[in-house]
């Protein structure tokens, strides 16, 4: 490439950018004296060539018979002291690359300055945008009407029986018949792929024999990850989104924009830091040299850039529009919205989100707090965001583990969370309501485990949360005992119905619905292995018909998919007819009942025939009407059924989805320890529940 004539090329847009003829290569530095780009043949020789032009901080060329496939990288020219680090010994990532093929190797050689890094880093790989051609119709699944699942492309499929060897922990595995077939019989509307961005893992796991699994640790925000894909990256992630789309199913991805996994300032160089450090991380204004660590990863990106904003809108575009996914859920969202200190819910970030019509139009997901001060963020995101409610998941597991003081706050998350929303115009669907998720106890964990075994880790089992809030139903760990068994299982009931019947949107977690384990490790971030991967084999079909169940029962009644919120919130309205709180005895629930700290038992009532809202053609809706009963406590009660005809339809005491018992209104319906059940008016019965 010495012989290569550069032409000055064009500044937009960064990246590589390819055609017939060659590509167009645009990077941004400020402080950069020159750029290369650097060339790889298939022998790993390098060939360097200077861009040799610079609009303000892009600097630009455009490189004849450069095409599809060359492996590329750059090296930056500069003031290689803090807080610049520019350093032409360290091989950088185009930060738009496409692709990203290897991996990183550790060597000591690769923290040193002045010391070449190109044995021990990944390169880029040049990638022609193809147009989309034949590509079904997006789900465009409206919120009210969507079931989350949290899934790893890895861990999904690499121990199903049912995909071929070759396929399984990628995106084609994942696209499977067998794995979408699993999907749509569970009812799912959208699945929530943990990070596929190009990542890496971090040097202490690396010096511990482990890995990164979840994949918060990003080099590329543009590039699939490779490892799962069998040749093309790009192209087998597309056909994955294509089939789910057949199936009905969006494809939201969770991303990490909140930090790289260039870590501290002790670090790597790998990308953004060699091209210009102060201005893609966040720095301590009294202590130059020190990042600004919100998210416990060593560095903060710093979304207060113009140019590190441009960084995040042109990723989030590229993968709606070229990449053909459906939204996003953002890892510690509330780091992007911290201005000089403080988060700021109308911070720049948020203004170009709001503004840009590609992304403003997709499914919009806040992981609502970050690990700096006042980071907790529940409730606090703009009208377009739904959020992970913490509170709701803290809420449910509260009462289901029998613990005092919770019944109010309970009804508060189960009737969708208006306390938190509903100030600013958001509607139910701002809250994803969900029990568990990656981060976690497994929901078979849940109800066996109190204490958290991390020790595979290496982190001596300080890693991972202390407040799990769990119960393990009387022993810790596996039990043959009868009892012990009946009543984990009853108690995994209890969280999914009391999951898949609130108000708001679920989220269930991959593998849940099987009876996954994690053998009560809390933090399996770095488990790449049979304990963080999904067992089909031994799957619990009994539970997995329960839960379909209760998703179809769920999607079958729009009085539980409420785009509005309920009128008579608890302590609130006495008199609304959308949903009545009682206690076991049949008298309503008042101020004072609902403050009892030794409530156990909690009914309520929806009534199908008071849906305010609309459908989309303005059709009035109905339903028919629900009654819930819960007892989280030890012994049996008795609870009075309100007026009307009803048929007892689910009771997690037997498991049973499809009810038969008629019950009439005054009648009393016996409720085991730590049960739930729900009645339903039957057809043809005067829908309107008849004032008490």
């Amino acid at each position: 490439m010495d012989a290569v004539q550069v032409w000055p090329g064009a500044a937009f847009p960064l990246g590589t950018t390819l055609d017939d003829g060659g590509a167009n290569v645009a990077v941004f530095s400020s402080v950069a004296t020159r750029v290369e780009l650097c060339c790889f043949d298939e022998a790993g020789v390098e060939e360097r060539v200077d861009l040799p032009e610079h609009r303000g901080p892009i600097w630009h060329g455009y490189v004849p018979g450069l095409g599809v496939g060359t492996r590329y990288g750059f090296r930056v020219h500069g003031n290689g002291d803090r807080p610049h680090r520019c350093d032409p010994a360290k091989l950088l990532v185009d930060p738009y690359a496409r692709r990203i093929s290897g991996d990183v190797r550790y060597e000591s050689g690769l923290f040193r300055p002045g010391v070449d890094s190109a044995p021990w880093v990944p390169r880029s790989v040049a990638v022609r945008s193809e147009p989309a051609g034949d590509e079904p119709p997006r789900p465009n699944r409206p919120w009210h009407e969507t079931v989350l699942y949290e899934a790893h492309v890895r861990g999904m499929t690499i121990r199903h029986p049912g995909v071929p060897p070759e396929l399984r922990g990628t995106y084609l595995g994942l696209a499977h018949p067998e794995v979408v077939d699993h999907l749509v019989r569970l009812g799912v509307t959208a699945v929530e792929l943990m990070p596929v961005h190009a990542f890496v893992s971090e040097p202490a796991l690396v010096a511990r024999g482990l890995r990164n699994y979840w994949g918060y640790n990003t080099l590329g925000y543009f590039a699939p990850h490779e490892a799962y894909a069998l040749a093309d990256p790009v192209a087998e992630f597309r056909s994955m989104v294509r089939e789910l789309h057949r199936a009905g199913i969006e494809v939201i991805l969770d991303v990490v924009y909140n930090h790289t996994a260039e870590g501290s300032p002790e670090g790597p160089t790998l990308s953004f830091r060699g091209f210009d450090d102060a201005a893609y991380y966040r720095r301590d204004p009294a202590h130059p040299d020190r990042y600004v660590d919100y998210t416990g990863c060593g560095n903060s990106l710093n979304a207060r850039d113009p140019h590190v904003l441009q960084l995040l809108m042109d990723s989030l575009r590229y993968w709606v529009v070229e990449m053909g996914v459906d939204g996003f859920r953002f890892d510690l969202a509330a780091a992007l919205a911290r201005g000089l200190h403080e988060v700021d819910r109308l911070s720049a970030f948020f203004d170009l989100i709001q503004q840009d019509p590609v992304v403003s139009a997709v499914k919009l997901i806040a992981e609502p707090w970050d690990l700096g001060a006042g980071g907790y963020q529940v409730g606090n995101f703009p009208f377009l965001w739904s959020e992970w409610n913490g509170r709701y998941r803290d809420a449910v597991r509260t009462v289901w583990a029998g613990r005092a003081a919770g019944m109010a706050e309970f009804a508060e998350r189960v009737s969708g969370s208006a306390d938190l929303y509903a100030d600013d115009g958001r509607h139910p669907s701002a809250s994803i309501n969900f029990v568990t998720c990656h981060d976690g106890f497994t929901l078979a964990d849940l109800v066996t485990y109190e204490q958290k075994r991390n020790h595979a880790n290496g982190e001596s089992n300080h890693d991972g949360n202390n407040d799990n809030r769990g119960w393990n139903c009387g022993v810790e760990g596996p039990s043959d005992a009868p009892e012990v068994v009946a009543l984990r299982a009853r108690q995994r009931r209890n969280l999914l119905l009391t999951l898949l019947t609130s108000q708001g949107v679920p989220m269930l977690s991959g593998g849940d619905e099987i009876g996954r384990t994690q053998q009560g490790m809390n933090n399996a971030y770095a488990q790449d292995n049979e304990l963080s991967w999904l067992d089909w084999e031994h799957a619990d079909e009994e539970f997995l018909a329960f839960v379909r169940g209760v998703v179809a029962f769920r999607s079958a009644h729009p009085v539980l998919r409420r785009r509005r919120f309920l009128q008579g919130r608890p302590t609130g309205r006495a008199d609304a007819d959308d949903v009545r709180w009682y206690r076991a005895d049949g008298t309503p629930m008042t101020s004072s009942t609902w403050q009892e700290p030794d409530r156990r038992v909690l009914c309520w009532r929806l009534d199908g025939d008071a849906i305010a809202e609309p459908d989309a053609a303005g059709n009035h809706v109905s339903d028919r009407s629900l009654f819930f009963a819960v007892n989280s406590g030890t012994t049996e009660v008795s609870v009075v059924v309100p007026p009307g005809s009803w048929v007892l339809e689910i009771d997690t005491w037997t498991g049973s989805t499809s009810g038969t018992a008629a019950v009439r209104g005054g009648d009393r319906v016996h409720l085991g320890p730590h049960s739930m059940c729900v009645l339903v008016d039957p057809p043809g019965e005067r829908r309107r529940i008849p004032r008490d």
